[in-house]
């Protein structure tokens, strides 16, 4: 890190660069992560005692409201847990993403219906962005993955996700890492191929066929651009619904990529951003910034910090290098908390960033170095415009 980084970097950044205010971070974030894993494992009318703060001290009703606020019902329930890739993370009720829901059926309504699907919403709080954040397909779930792609996006409300079609999908882990499945492959990895994805038991949903059209590779962001195509089989002819796969390659399981590849991770962040931006030339679909799908392994450790990062690259205008204008406002808490603001680093916007993504997925940034890293990459987009 070079001295002059004050220069060009907001102080409340240069300040939160320091060791010993990333390790108060970590400890105020975890206390407020582990708050919410109680009420979460607490159903409304129960009690439970809380070693933090008096601040977090609550009457009945509120822990009721807290439970309700925090509750994974859905995700637990006995019918659904087959489509967990992992058995301690679900989406919350409330901020859920619903495949297959009908038009009166609002998406993120925890009690609606539709397909189950470990995705949730959510909304950046500094850069205001729409995004699913998803754990990485089973073979089992592929079908309701790919249904993602092949619908629009229903709104309810202005607090609603945009009503858009997703157009891309960001993979932060390979298939196999150090010897485990960590996603299911489903697209053929050969041009010209294709493959058919079936629906689960059960779901009266035609199979698709997916065929991989184009890839290539792009050296300086460490990542593979695949045009992915998808038909529902059985139906009249039509045209196939297209999506980008954008796969970066140099994450591992949880960590961090290494400081030579921090670089590579920015040019990442900056072309998917393009990439979204740019409709297929074969679709109608002309939305400047629809919502992105994420997804590393569990949905919420790479997947969470790259929503981090891409939300304050975008709120300072980091993403587009072609111009800097700093924006110092505040953003807008997607969902108010019933923990309340966090005390003490009102000035953090990491902080405040992970904390927002917290309230909308269990355990969103996952690590200590994943934040840290958000500090790390922000710091080194500013240096960028030196």
């Amino acid at each position: 890190m070079t001295s002059d980084i004050s220069t060009i970097t907001p102080p409340w950044l240069t300040e939160a660069l320091k060791t010993a205010h990333q390790r108060l971070v970590f400890v105020e974030l975890s206390k407020r992560e582990q708050e919410r894993s109680k009420h979460r494992d607490s159903p409304p009318s129960s009690t439970h005692t809380s070693a933090l703060p008096k601040f977090f001290s609550l009457s009945k009703s509120e822990k009721d409201e807290a439970s309700r606020h925090y509750s994974v019902a859905i995700g637990r329930d006995l019918n659904n847990r087959w489509a967990n890739r992992y058995s301690n993370i679900e989406p919350y009720d409330r901020t859920r993403v619903v495949v297959g829901a009908s038009e009166s059926t609002s998406l993120g309504c925890g009690d609606c219906n539709g397909r189950y699907f470990n995705g949730s919403w959510v909304k950046e709080l500094h850069g205001g962005k729409w995004w699913i954040a998803t754990q990485a397909p089973l073979r089992e779930t592929a079908h309701a993955f790919l249904s993602v792609f092949t619908q629009p996006i229903e709104s309810s409300s202005d607090t609603s996700p945009p009503r858009s079609r997703v157009r891309t999908v960001v993979q932060l882990t390979l298939n196999h890492e150090n010897g485990r499945a960590k996603a299911y492959s489903y697209f053929p990895s050969k041009l010209g191929e294709s493959m058919i994805v079936t629906p689960e038991p059960g779901i009266a949903a035609q199979p698709f066929r997916v065929a991989s059209e184009e890839q290539k590779y792009i050296n300086e962001a460490n990542c593979f651009q695949t045009k992915v195509s998808v038909i529902s089989e059985g139906e009249e002819p039509r045209e196939p619904v297209v999506f980008t796969h954008m796969l970066y390659v140099a994450w591992p399981d949880h960590g961090i990529p290494e400081e030579e590849d921090e670089a590579s991770l920015l040019r990442f962040l900056r072309l998917v951003d393009q990439v979204n931006k740019k409709p297929h030339p074969d679709s109608a679909d002309d939305d400047p910034q629809p919502p992105i799908m994420v997804n590393c392994s569990a949905g919420i450790g790479r997947t969470g910090t790259f929503i981090a990062l891409s939300s304050l690259l975008r709120h300072y205008n980091l993403l587009d290098s072609s111009s800097l204008s700093p924006d110092t406002s505040c953003g807008v808490l997607a969902t108010q908390s019933p923990l309340g603001p966090i005390y003490g680093l009102e000035a953090d916007m990491v902080a405040q960033e992970v904390d927002n993504l917290r309230e909308q997925r269990p355990g969103m940034v996952q690590r200590n170095e994943q934040i840290s890293l958000i500090y790390q990459i922000l710091a080194k987009a500013f240096l960028d415009y030196k």
